[in-house]
């Protein structure tokens, strides 16, 4: 805009950009590049931590997965006397499943042998109970 083709009072434009910075050369000279390494240390007093890459575990069921006596531990938790194995057999019968199911074949083996003598002392309780009691009413019957 022409600064004679003003109104008057108006403020003048601003001036025109020129491509010149007070105080810096037209060209910058390229700078050095400092050779060797550039391996970023920590700051002084500053702990470093390492991290390990992450490692990802996939699980394949047994092929022969290990019996869990699931049925036998509610038969017992149900109809024995000593409802406590029971349930101390059906919780081994659920640990044993899992261990089927995630591969740890040494593990799913201690759990199921857990959960049979849980299920066989429960029976021998429950039986011996129910024998009791017969004896006892034949002999106080008397």
């Amino acid at each position: 805009m022409d600064p004679s083709n003003q109104p008057p009072g108006a403020t003048p434009p601003p001036p025109a950009y020129q491509n010149k910075h007070a105080g810096y050369s037209p060209s910058f000279p390229s700078q050095p590049v400092p050779q060797g390494s550039y391996a970023q240390g920590p700051y002084p007093g500053q702990t470093v931590v390492s991290m390990q890459p992450a490692v990802n575990l996939t699980f394949t069921p047994l092929a022969k997965p290990e019996p869990d006596y699931l049925c036998y531990s509610i038969f017992t938790m149900m109809c024995c006397c000593c409802s406590f194995l029971g349930i101390g057999a059906m919780v081994f019968s659920s640990f044993t499943q899992n261990a089927n199911y995630s591969g740890q074949r040494a593990l799913a083996e201690k759990n199921s042998k857990m959960a049979r003598i849980l299920n066989h002392l429960a029976v021998a309780v429950g039986i011996t109970i129910f024998v009791l009691l017969i004896i006892s009413q034949f002999v106080f019957k008397e």
